[in-house]
């Protein structure tokens, strides 16, 4: 097992309360067209990191409505009190009545980050309702992790994007599937090298295959990766034997599979 070799923090995983999680894991694989492999329940995440050697796991859902957000947040702090192998990160939302109370919220319950996903939130990342959450991650120190890219939709490539991380150069964005799902390639041209971004590996290397998805991360240069599956869609095993298959350093791997997500969460 990895564990015995590397510590390694799955730095992207869905949750949801036992009554509503298969709903919200149909919905999901019927918004991108695949089956998910797991549940979406906090039990059997806790198995598969057991199974398949991740030690911790970043966990998060997304608030689909304004009134969402605080229960969301809520059921994700008492998740990470009932289980110390999670981190949490909260959720916010462009149309909340009080974006800043939310964000109060959000450190008072010890949640070390923001999940934002446009797409299925309904926004593009540059409109004018996103800057004041902007602003106040910026000031907070909270890091977003955003779903990144669609060909499908303009709301989170680079067009959109890369406006909001020169105006906010002191707010670090983690782009999930290496920055942009289905738009893999022009993500990579145009982010590479930014300071303030970073990527995570989930929902990418079953598309691209192991030569295209290891191209794509030199891109982006190790101390700018993390490992993630989007748990509940794959399997950490699959994706971490992918992977190892690309074969880079022991130091590489180290940064990869937990030394940036401890230094961007502070873990």
């Amino acid at each position: 097992m990895l564990s015995e070799k590397f510590y390694v923090i799955d730095a992207h995983c869905h949750v949801y309360p036992a009554k509503i999680a298969t709903a919200a894991v149909s919905a999901t694989d019927a918004f991108y067209g695949v089956v998910s492999a797991l549940d979406g329940s906090t039990d059997a995440l806790r198995k598969e990191m057991q199974v398949s050697g991740v030690d911790h796991a970043l966990v998060q859902s997304v608030a689909t409505t304004p009134h969402q957000v605080g229960s969301i947040n809520r059921f994700i702090a008492q998740t990470v009190r009932d289980n110390p192998c999670f981190t949490g990160l909260g959720t916010l939302h462009p149309d909340s009545a009080d974006q800043a109370a939310d964000v109060e919220e959000i450190l008072a319950l010890g949640l070390k980050g923001v999940k934002l996903h446009p797409d299925i939130q309904g926004f593009a990342v540059d409109d004018a309702r996103c800057m004041k959450i902007y602003e106040l991650c910026q000031e907070a120190g909270l890091v977003i992790l955003m779903h990144t890219g669609d060909s499908r939709y303009d709301n989170s490539n680079p067009n959109r994007l890369l406006p909001v991380l020169k105006a906010f150069p002191r707010l670090t964005v983690i782009g999930g599937h290496l920055g942009g799902y289905s738009v893999w390639d022009e993500a990579s041209r145009a982010y590479g090298g930014l300071p303030n971004f970073y990527v995570d590996t989930s929902s990418s290397i079953f598309f691209l295959g192991v030569d295209r998805a290891k191209e794509i991360i030199l891109r982006y240069g190790f101390d700018h990766v993390l490992f993630g599956t989007d748990y509940p869609m794959y399997r950490a095993q699959s994706e971490l034997a992918h992977l190892l298959e690309m074969g880079f350093t022991e130091a590489e791997y180290e940064k990869i599979f937990s030394k940036n997500a401890r230094r961007l969460f502070k873990l």
